[in-house]
């Protein structure tokens, strides 16, 4: 990979089985490899997390967060995902925040904010989800919100941290 290269951080995530992978983890696991393929190089990976899940869907979900260095600009980048997901089955037009085999969102790229058509960046609602903050928290100041500048560490800390009652009135 040349110099062009870009990093741009993954969220991933399953809550179904799939015939050739096994289960949830195992998914994850796999999707981590095809991360690593052709034009794509696997950086660093996070733990797995297990978490709720947004929607109608029943079944809880492996999540995990991937560093990966390209030479493809913010929307190839995207295209590639969405071939991914495709490949472990994943199927377009069903319910929104359904069961899912394999979910790839482009979190954030080192090239700051970035809106297309189809894409934007940073993801809308990564701010609002511990199980892409957490994972990302441990890696340090690999990675900062172009909006606000704070890091995942303090995005989290944000979204976790105990809110105080309002005072009541007299």
């Amino acid at each position: 990979m040349g110099a062009a290269s870009h990093r741009y951080i993954v969220a991933l995530g399953s809550n179904r089985r799939h015939h050739r992978h096994g289960n949830p983890p195992q998914v994850v696991a796999a999707a981590l490899i095809a991360l690593d393929r052709d034009d794509l190089s696997l950086v660093r990976a996070s733990r797995l997390v297990a978490s709720r899940p947004l929607g109608p869907s029943l079944r809880t979900y492996s999540n995990a967060v991937a560093l990966v260095a390209s030479s493809l600009e913010p929307d190839a980048m995207l295209a590639r995902l969405k071939r991914i997901e495709a490949q472990f089955g994943r199927r377009r037009g069903g319910q929104r925040w359904s069961a899912r085999v394999l979910d790839l969102d482009l979190v954030l790229w080192g090239g700051g904010a970035w809106a297309s058509e189809r894409l934007v960046i940073p993801h809308p609602a990564y701010r609002e989800r511990p199980f892409v903050l957490g994972p990302m928290r441990s890696w340090g100041r690999v990675a900062r919100d172009p909006l606000s500048g704070l890091t995942p560490a303090h995005l989290h800390a944000r979204l976790t941290r105990p809110r105080a009652l309002p005072k009541p009135r007299p």
